[in-house]
């Protein structure tokens, strides 16, 4: 038993050594490369959000802090404070507010939607912008499309899951 030990002793740092080798090789740096921004020739990040049937294609460049949303002020096109925080959440939890103008053109659904799917294209547009905002913006849940839906109204029924008015008579 004591040969069988001595055999196992020798084979771990022979792995070991392969392992160290597996990392210091070109593959590693490949992985620890850092990753490069995407910025367009007019200093712009591109990305597209969506949430239930609305989806926004936002554009994010370095300014003053100006939002417009298809062509209108954000104060103007949502004009609920809930909605308008809910698009500044990215700029305060990556600790950029008032650093970069959006704009951004948003179609299908409702506000609400629409909401959601500008504050997930900003997410993803600032994290193209400055990929080391990337963990940030992600602990919080902002670059995670929400996947909720409405559902589907199916045969027999009054709407998704409503039944209609049973009479035992």
């Amino acid at each position: 038993m004591s040969d069988e030990t001595k055999v196992e002793a020798t084979e771990a740092p022979a792995g070991m050594a392969a392992l160290e080798t597996l990392t210091e090789g070109p593959a590693a740096e490949a992985v620890a490369a850092p990753v490069e921004p995407k910025i367009d020739n007019l200093g712009r990040s591109y990305a597209t959000g969506r949430r239930k049937d609305a989806a926004a294609r936002v554009w994010v460049k370095r300014g003053t802090g100006q939002m417009k949303i298809n062509g209108k002020d954000v104060t103007e096109y949502f004009a609920r404070p809930v909605l308008q925080m809910i698009l500044a959440q990215p700029f305060e939890a990556a600790e950029r507010v008032g650093e970069f103008d959006v704009v951004a053109t948003v179609r299908g659904g409702g506000l609400s939607g629409q909401a959601g799917a500008v504050r997930h294209g900003i997410s993803r547009a600032l994290t193209l912008f400055e990929p080391g905002l990337r963990p940030a913006l992600k602990a919080g849940g902002f670059l995670t499309r929400d996947p909720r839906v409405v559902e589907r109204k199916k045969y027999g029924k009054a709407k998704a899951r409503k039944s209609f008015q049973f009479s035992k008579r």
